[in-house]
C-alpha cells in the first residue's frame, strides 16, 4: 500500500484541473489506496440543518450503508441522500467536530473543518479502523476540505449541494460580500449567523484577522429589499477600504455615512464596528444606533458593561458632526461578546411574545455551559428561534470568544 504522503500528494496533483464533480471519485480512490473500502464527502447546507453528499447527478454504485440515527435502527441511507444534522452519527461528528465511529466499527464520520469553519463530514468505511488508519482518514478529510473550498467560490455543484432552495437577489448580493461564518486562531474565535439565509435583505456581518487584531462589524440597513442589501454591501466595502487604508473606527463610520448619503440616499444603517487586540484583550467599539453588545463572563451577562449612548444611524449625511465615541473594555480570558441585530430580539411566538434580549442571552449561556463551541452555540440558537418564533426582520448574531492559550 502506498504511504500516506504519496497518496495525498498524488490526490493534490490530480485535483488542479478538475471540477467539483470530479472530486468525489478522486477522494474515494485516494481513500482506497490508504486501506479504506470507500470515502464520500458530505457538505453542510447554508442553514446547517442537513449534510448532502457531494456526488455527480448521475447514479452511482451503492456504497455500504448504516442507520441514520446513532442510537436506534432506522431506514438506511443511500449514497446520494441527505442526512439530517440532528439525530444522526454524521451530524454528531459535525456538531462536536470529533470523529464518530459506528457500533460495528466499519464506518466512521470525520469532520471537515476549514480553519475553524465547519464544512461537512467525510464518510469512510473499512473492515475495521485502527488508530493509524483513523489518522490517515483525518489527513484525507483535511485535504478533501481544501479541495472543496478551492472550488466553492466558482463551482455550481458545491453551491447546489450547500443550498436547499432558491435565494433572493438581495440575499445573493449579501452572501457574496460576507466572509466565512467562523474564523479564529488559538486565541480567539468569531462566529456569525445571518437569517433568514435565503431571503436576507438588510443585515450583514464582517470579521477578519490582521496584525494581532480581530476586526468586527455588524450592520443592519433599513428595509428588506434589494436597496437594503445594496446599502449593507456598500457599507461593507466602505468599511474594508477605510480599515485597510489605516482608518480608525470613527473613520470607518464616517466613510460609510458619507458613501450611503451620496450613493444610496434615504437608506439608514445601524452598526456596531469594533476591534479586539488579541494579545491584551482590549475590546474597542463604536455604536451607531444599534442594540448594545452583551458581555458574557463566567456564565452570566455583566449588567450594563457595554451600554453607552449610541451615535446616530449612518446614512444621514452628518458631514462635520461629531464622530462616534469609541468605547473600551478589557476582556478576561474566556469572555464572550455577543452582538446582534434587533431582528433577533423582535422575533415573536405564535401568541405574540417577543424573543427578547434575556432569552437570547440565556440561550447562549445554556449552550456554552453544555460545552458547545461558539459555532454550535449559534446554530442551536437559530434552530430554536425558527422552531418557536417567527422572524419579522433579518436576524444576525455574532459571538466572539477570547481564549488566549
Amino acid at each position: 500500500m502506498p504511504n500516506e504522503d504519496a497518496v495525498l500528494s498524488a490526490l493534490l496533483a490530480s485535483s488542479n484541473r478538475v471540477t467539483a464533480a470530479d472530486i468525489p471519485a478522486l477522494i474515494d480512490e485516494a481513500g482506497r489506496k490508504l486501506g479504506l473500502s470507500g470515502a464520500q464527502v458530505y457538505l453542510a447546507d447554508l442553514q446547517q440543518a442537513r449534510l448532502t453528499p457531494l456526488v455527480h447527478p448521475a447514479p452511482e454504485t451503492p456504497s455500504p450503508i448504516e442507520p441514520n440515527e446513532p442510537n436506534e435502527t432506522s431506514k438506511p441511507i443511500g449514497p446520494s441522500e441527505p442526512i439530517q444534522i440532528e439525530g444522526s452519527m454524521a451530524g454528531l461528528a459535525y456538531r462536536t467536530q470529533r470523529t464518530q465511529r459506528s457500533r460495528d466499527d466499519c464506518t466512521a464520520w470525520v469532520p471537515m473543518i476549514d480553519g475553524v469553519e465547519r464544512v461537512g463530514v467525510l464518510r469512510v468505511t473499512a473492515p475495521c479502523f485502527e488508530d493509524a488508519l483513523l489518522e490517515s482518514c483525518a489527513a484525507l478529510s483535511g485535504l478533501a476540505t481544501l479541495l472543496v473550498m478551492a472550488k466553492a467560490s466558482h463551482d455550481e455543484l458545491v453551491v447546489d449541494r450547500t443550498r436547499s432552495r432558491t435565494m433572493t437577489t438581495q440575499a445573493e448580493l449579501l452572501w457574496a460580500f460576507v466572509p466565512p461564518r467562523t474564523i479564529g486562531t488559538d486565541d480567539v474565535t468569531s462566529t456569525a449567523i445571518l437569517e433568514p439565509a435565503y431571503e436576507a435583505g438588510g443585515d450583514a456581518f464582517d470579521h477578519s484577522l490582521g496584525d494581532g487584531v480581530l476586526h468586527l462589524a455588524l450592520l443592519d440597513a433599513m428595509g428588506h429589499d434589494l436597496a437594503s442589501g445594496g446599502a449593507s454591501a456598500v457599507a461593507l466595502g466602505a468599511s474594508r477600504a477605510t480599515r485597510r487604508a489605516g482608518g480608525t473606527l470613527a473613520d470607518i463610520a464616517t466613510t460609510i455615512d458619507t458613501t450611503l448619503s451620496e450613493w444610496i440616499p434615504d437608506r439608514l444603517l445601524t452598526a456596531v464596528i469594533a476591534r479586539l487586540d488579541i494579545a491584551t484583550g482590549q475590546f474597542t467599539w463604536i455604536n451607531c444606533g444599534h442594540p448594545p453588545p452583551l458581555l458574557i463572563r463566567e456564565g452570566h451577562v455583566v449588567p450594563q458593561a457595554m451600554e453607552f449612548p449610541a451615535h446616530l444611524p449612518l446614512g444621514l449625511g452628518l458631514g462635520q458632526a461629531a464622530a462616534p465615541d469609541e468605547h473600551h473594555i478589557r476582556l478576561q480570558p474566556g469572555d464572550r461578546v455577543l452582538l446582534y441585530s434587533d431582528g433577533v430580539t423582535e422575533a415573536r411566538t405564535s401568541d405574540g411574545s417577543l424573543f427578547g434580549e434575556q432569552r437570547l442571552a440565556d440561550s447562549v449561556i445554556r449552550s456554552m455551559a453544555s460545552g458547545n463551541a461558539p459555532p454550535e452555540t449559534l446554530r442551536r440558537l437559530v434552530r430554536n428561534l425558527h422552531e418557536h418564533h417567527r422572524l419579522h426582520d433579518d436576524a444576525t448574531i455574532m459571538l466572539v470568544r477570547w481564549h488566549p492559550h
